[in-house]
């Protein structure tokens, strides 16, 4: 599997960093991770679509 590297969103910077997600391309989809717990954290596989809509309703709050 071709996985590119983790990148951290950019709202989860400075010191209340409470609400970090990280996400990466995996193939033509994506994955999901909480960044505060890097590598023991659950990883969640979304189809494209799925992560199109993860980020929108993200940018509304």
């Amino acid at each position: 599997m071709n996985e590119a590297p983790w990148r951290k969103s950019s709202r989860s910077s400075g010191a209340a960093d409470t609400e970090c997600v990280e996400a990466r391309a995996v193939a033509a989809d994506f994955q999901v991770r909480d960044s505060k717990l890097g590598d023991t954290s659950p990883v969640f596989d979304l189809k494209a679509s799925d992560f199109t809509g993860l980020l929108r309703t993200a940018a509304r709050d």
